[in-house]
Order: structure tokens, then sequence, then C-alpha cells
């Protein structure tokens, strides 16, 4: 069986790893680390959970350990692009616990919170800087960081960029590294867009998969209730108040049905938060440090949170509304069954929203299981 060690990997490295608790590469680790060790250009396929930021992070790192050299003042020599501020979060916290048994600077850039420190950070010289992209494009036009030095370069998430609406963004940014450089690119799935991304920004790359395309976890099991829209907030709460949903994360279309969904579960005497793009981040932060530690059991998010949150423990994933792009119903749902656990996703539907129905089958290339609501959990 593969380990880290017999990976290559650089010794602070596996120390850290250790220290971590990590000992065996998942599947996409062990088909992405040596490849990108070795310099070659990645597209990859990898759902959510499947340890995927550890996939591109620790070959980065070792190679920057490799060719040590002070990044200059208002430069960096690795850039993530994540699509929303809390999915960059996460993977600067995973980066700098890889990290630190070295000496590497690692930062980030993304909005809801003051720019200075990022700045100040900046001015020093970056070695992984994780940003989103309207964030990065303001402190570059700003003159904050300038992209001429950075040698390699990650898109993650990339086709939630895509459905976010960044890709022009992506493209101003992409334009200004410079064109020697290797390039990593990973999406849970690959539409036709993402491949012609793709095949303009890397060279002769490997392409690798971790697990089939626009695929969700065997282990998650998935049920579709049809209901009235009217009946939806009740339906939610008598499937909550069964006692069986102990972490739920409920996903709404709109912020202002967020609010709404947590202030119906109130109501009911079922406590509850919700997370969405009228938050600041310290709010967001505050309310998924509780959630985590079990200060209440519903959280309700738009789609801002669906690649942006790490939850262990998550039992149930409901969708309240159907998303409008299908394949943001894989990155939703596969926020539960994670690190060998089970979970069930239970979609509620009503009559208008059908033909969104259809398209996540059809994308999944099944149907999802009719429950009714006495047998929805």
């Amino acid at each position: 069986m593969t380990d880290f060690r017999s990976l290559g990997l650089a010794d602070p490295l596996l120390d850290a790893l250790q220290r971590a608790g990590y000992t065996v590469p998942t599947p996409i680790q062990a088909q992405a680390i040596p490849p990108i060790l070795a310099g070659r250009d990645v597209q990859g396929i990898a759902q959510t959970g499947t340890g995927k930021t550890a996939a591109f992070a620790l070959p980065i790192l070792h190679r920057l350990l490799a060719n040590p050299k002070v990044a200059n003042p208002h430069t960096c020599r690795a850039l993530i692009l994540s699509p929303t501020r809390e999915l960059a979060s996460q993977i600067c916290d995973a980066v700098r616990i890889y990290a630190r048994r070295t000496k590497l600077h690692v930062a980030t850039m993304y909005g809801g919170v003051p720019k200075p420190p990022q700045s100040k950070h900046a001015a020093a010289g970056i070695d992984i800087l994780v940003a989103t992209p309207g964030r990065l494009l303001d402190h570059m036009s700003g003159g904050t960081i300038s992209l001429d030095e950075t040698e390699i370069l990650v898109l993650d998430e990339a086709d939630h960029m895509l459905n976010l609406g960044f890709f022009e963004d992506v493209e101003d940014i992409v334009s200004q590294v410079p064109h020697m450089r290797q390039t990593l690119l990973f999406s849970a799935t690959m539409p036709p867009e993402i491949d012609a991304l793709a095949r303009r920004m890397l060279h002769n790359p490997l392409h690798l998969a971790a697990s089939p395309e626009a695929t969700t976890a065997d282990r998650i099991e998935q049920r579709v209730i049809f209901v009235e829209a009217g009946a939806k907030r009740a339906t939610l709460i008598e499937l909550l108040k069964r006692g069986r949903m102990t972490r739920t994360l409920v996903f709404t279309r709109t912020k202002q049905s967020a609010d709404e969904v947590v202030e119906a579960l109130d109501k009911a005497g079922i406590r509850a938060a919700s997370i969405h793009g009228d938050k600041s981040q310290p709010q967001r932060d505050r309310t998924l440090a509780s959630f985590r530690k079990g200060g209440f059991p519903v959280l309700v998010a738009t789609d801002v949170a669906a690649r942006g949150i790490d939850l262990d423990g998550l039992t149930h994933v409901v969708n309240f509304d159907l998303p409008e792009v299908p394949q943001a119903y894989v990155h939703r749902v596969g926020r539960t069954a994670r690190a060998g656990a089970a979970g069930i996703a239970i979609t509620l539907c009503a009559a208008p929203e059908r033909p969104l129905l259809r398209a996540i089958e059809k994308l999944l290339g099944t149907r999802l299981r009719v429950y009714e609501v006495r047998s929805a959990a």
C-alpha cells in the first residue's frame, strides 16, 4: 500500500502529516502528487471530500522547498484560486498545517474582511497565496500584488467558478501569470466550458479522475419528496422533529429564503442559523464555529457555502430549493458522507421545479428515489 513517504515528499511535510494523523494518501493524492512533483500540468476531476487540497498543496510545498528563495515584495510564488472565501480560508488552513515545519509564508486574499492586513502580507512577499478572483483583482489593480513571478497556478473548484460567473475574472488573472508556469486545474465536474479553459491554460496535462464525473458518493442515500411549494417549511419541520437528523445542512436558493427558513424553524422550537453572502465574514466564521461545536443542529445556507465549508459528521443535506445549475446538486449533497461516513440527501421538489429535477437526474444518469413524507427520514 502506498504511503506518503513512498511518494518522495520532503521530511518537514512528512513530519507535519504524521503529526496531523495522516498516513495513507487518498486515491487522488496518490495519483496527483507524483506528476505534480515532476512539474507536470494536471487536469483532475475530484469531488469534494476526496482529499484534493492535499493532492496539490503537498507537492507545491515540496517544490518550493526544493527551490528555496525569498519571494520578492508584492509577489507570490504560487497562486491558488478559489471560488468562495470560505473555501479559500479552508484551503489556507490546510496548507498552513502541512507547512508548519517550514518557513514558507502562506496568506489569503478574499472579500468580506479588511484589505490592509492582506496588503501587509503581500508587501512582505508570499510563497503561497490563496485568493478569490474578485478580491485578488482588487489588489492587483491597486498595485498590492503582482503575478509576474508566479511559478505555480492552481484553479480549484473550476466548475463552481464558472457557475458563479467568475470566468472573465479568472481569464484576466491567468493572462497576467507568466506563460512558463506549472498549472493545475481541479473540478468536481468537467463541463465543456471548463474543458475548453483547460485546453487553453494547460500544457500537455495529465488527466486524472478520483471518481466518475458528475456522480455522488456511494454512501449517500438520495431521496426526493414531492411537495407543494407552500408546504416546504412544514415538511422540513416535520422531518427535523423526528429526531434522527442530528446535524443537518439545508440549502436554499436565495439569502432571503435562508433567513425565512431559520425564522420558521425557530418558531417551531428548532435551533438554526443561516450563512450567506449578506453575512459579514466574522459573522459567518462564528456561525460555522458554533455549528461545528454542536451549538445548534441545523445550518441553512445558500450555494455560497456549497464548496466553501468543511463539516464533519453531517448526517443530512436537505435541498429546500433545487439549484438552478444541476452540477450544484453534486456539490451540495457532497457535504455529507465524508471521511468514510454515510449520509442522506433529501430534496424537496415542488411542481415548478420538476424540470430542474430532471436536469439533475440526467446529469447523474439515474432517477432519485421518491419518498412520501412519512418515509423520508
